[in-house]
């Protein structure tokens, strides 16, 4: 009996965890799962639509940075150059409810 050649396709996974990268999901996990910093988030977002602005990751990170520190507690920049701003944002979003 002859079978058709089996073909190995490896793809690389394109995504962590349903993020775009395990910097992205690092980022929000700790900023969602650490009460101080979820917190610090609410209160960014609340004050956002207080004053009719833009809810910015990068704006946070900045304004935070006290509350964040440099990185998360496993090693990724609260900066880091691959985080997905975006996702981010979309995230922090999220927070008000």
């Amino acid at each position: 009996m002859n079978y058709p050649a089996q073909t190995d396709v490896v793809t690389e996974a394109t995504t962590y965890n349903g993020w775009t990268n395990y910097e992205t999901w690092n980022v929000s996990l700790y900023i969602n799962n650490e009460y101080h910093l979820y917190k610090a988030a609410c209160a960014y977002v609340s004050a956002c639509i207080k004053t009719e602005r833009a809810v910015s990751y990068k704006q946070f990170a900045s304004n935070y940075s006290f509350d964040l520190g440099i990185e998360t507690p496993d090693g990724v920049s609260y900066m880091h150059p691959a985080l997905d701003h975006n996702e981010l944002d979309e995230m922090l979003n999220d927070l008000a409810g």
